[in-house]
C-alpha cells in the first residue's frame, strides 16, 4: 500500500469524484438533501406501518422491511460519501472497506429477493383473495422476509471473501465512491476471469430469479384483474400493483445495467452514477412513490397529523 504521511497506510483511497473538484460541492448540498429526504421518507413508513392498525398488513410488513432496508443501505455510504466530498482525504481503511462492501452488497442482495417477495404477495392478495390471509400467514412472512435476509448476506459474504483474496500487489487507489467489487476487481494484478465469472453467475442467481416470480405473479395477476368486468374494479387492482412495478423497474433497471453488463462496455463514470442512482436515489423516491400511488398511507399520515393536533 502506499505511504501516508510517512507511516504505513493499509487501506485504500476512494477517488470518487477527484477529478472534479466543480462537481463536488454541487454533489454534496444534492446528496445531503436526498439523503435527508430518505430518512425522514422511510422511517415515516415504517412508523405508520406500526402504528396504524389498518396498515398492521402482509403487505405493508414487507413495505416497512424495505424502507429499513433502504436506510441501512444509504447509510452504509452516502455519510462517508458526503465526507469525501468535502474534504481532502479521501482514505478508508481496510477494515472499513471489507465492511461497506458486505454491508451493502448484502442489503442490496437483500432487496433483490424482497421485491420478489413482494410480487408474491400482490399475486396472493389479486388473484387469492378469499386464501389470502391463509396464504400470507405473519409466520410465512416473517419466515421469506427472514429468508432473504440471509439468503442475501450469504452472498455477500462470498463475494466479500472472494474479492479480498485477490492480490493487488500494492494498488490501493479505488476509482469509486464506495467499495464495490467490480472497481476493486480492476486493482488485481492477476487474471481475475474466474472471479468475473462467479461474480456474473451469482448475479444473474440474485437479480433474475426474483425478476422471474415477479413476472410470473404480474402476469397471473394482468390476467385475473382482465377478468373483472367493472373499469373501477381494475383500476384499484391495478393501482395496489402500480407502485411496486414502479420500484421494481428502478432498482432493476440499474442493478442489471451495473453487474450483468461487461465492464467494457460503459465508462467508469457512468458506473458512477449508476452506483449513486441506486445508492441514494432510488431509496428515497421509493417512500414518496408509495405514498403518492397509496390512499392507505396517505390516509394514515392523515391520520396521524390530525391526531397529534388534538
Amino acid at each position: 500500500m502506499e505511504q501516508k504521511n510517512g507511516s504505513s497506510f493499509t487501506g485504500f483511497i476512494l477517488l470518487g469524484f477527484s477529478d472534479r473538484p466543480q462537481l463536488e460541492l454541487v454533489l454534496f448540498v444534492v446528496l445531503l438533501i436526498f439523503y435527508l429526504f430518505t430518512l425522514l421518507g422511510n422511517t415515516t413508513i415504517i412508523a405508520l406501518s406500526h402504528l396504524d392498525p389498518h396498515l398492521q398488513t402482509p403487505m405493508y410488513f414487507f413495505l416497512s422491511n424495505l424502507s429499513f432496508l433502504d436506510l441501512c443501505y444509504t447509510t452504509s455510504t452516502v455519510p462517508q460519501l458526503l465526507v469525501h466530498l468535502r474534504g481532502t482525504d479521501k482514505s478508508i481503511s481496510f477494515g472499513g472497506c471489507v465492511a461497506q462492501m458486505f454491508v451493502s452488497l448484502g442489503l442490496g442482495s437483500t432487496e433483490c429477493i424482497l421485491l420478489g417477495v413482494m410480487a408474491f404477495d400482490r399475486y396472493a392478495a389479486i388473484c387469492r383473495p378469499l386464501h389470502y390471509t391463509v396464504v400470507m400467514h405473519p409466520r410465512l412472512c416473517a419466515l421469506m422476509a427472514s429468508a432473504s435476509w440471509v439468503i442475501g448476506f450469504a452472498n455477500s459474504l462470498l463475494q466479500t471473501v472472494l474479492t479480498f483474496l485477490v492480490p493487488l500487489c500494492g494498488r490501493n487507489k479505488i476509482d469509486h465512491f464506495l467499495c464495490e467489487v467490480p472497481p476493486l476487481l480492476k486493482l488485481a494484478c492477476v487474471d481475475t476471469t474466474a472471479n468475473e465469472s462467479v461474480l456474473f453467475f451469482v448475479s444473474v442467481i440474485i437479480l433474475l430469479i426474483p425478476v422471474a416470480l415477479i413476472t410470473f405473479s404480474y402476469g397471473r395477476i394482468v390476467r385475473a384483474v382482465l377478468r373483472i368486468k367493472s373499469s373501477a374494479g381494475q383500476r384499484k387492482a391495478f393501482g395496489t400493483c402500480g407502485s411496486h412495478i414502479t420500484v421494481v423497474s428502478l432498482f432493476y433497471g440499474t442493478a442489471i445495467y451495473a453487474y450483468l453488463q461487461p465492464n467494457n462496455n460503459h465508462s467508469q463514470d457512468q458506473g458512477k452514477f449508476v452506483s449513486l442512482f441506486y445508492t441514494i436515489v432510488t431509496p428515497m423516491v421509493n417512500p414518496v412513490i408509495y405514498t403518492l400511488r397509496n390512499k392507505d398511507v396517505t390516509g394514515a399520515m392523515k391520520n396521524m397529523i390530525f391526531r397529534g393536533h388534538d
